[in-house]
C-alpha cells in the first residue's frame, strides 16, 4: 500500500483537477462566443425583404378578415 505521500497526493489531484478544469472552461470569451453563436443560430439576423412580406401577409389577412360595421346588422 502507498503510505500517507501518495494519499496526500491523491487528495490534492481530487481537489486540484475540478478546479482547473473549471477555470479552463469557464473563461468568459469562450462562453460569450458560444452564447452569440447559438442566439444568432435561433434567432437569425431580421431581414428586411422578409420583414417587408411578412407585413405585406398581415395587412392582407387583416383586410380580409376585417369585419364592417354594416355586416354586423
Amino acid at each position: 500500500m502507498g503510505g500517507w505521500k501518495l494519499e496526500v497526493g491523491k487528495m490534492a489531484m481530487y481537489v486540484t483537477f475540478p478546479v482547473i478544469m473549471f477555470y479552463y472552461f469557464n473563461q468568459p470569451a469562450l462562453f460569450e462566443e458560444w452564447v452569440v453563436k447559438t442566439k444568432r443560430e435561433i434567432y437569425p439576423p431580421d431581414n428586411p425583404e422578409k420583414r417587408k412580406a411578412l407585413e405585406e401577409s398581415f395587412r392582407l389577412s387583416r383586410e380580409k378578415n376585417a369585419v364592417s360595421a354594416d355586416d354586423l346588422v
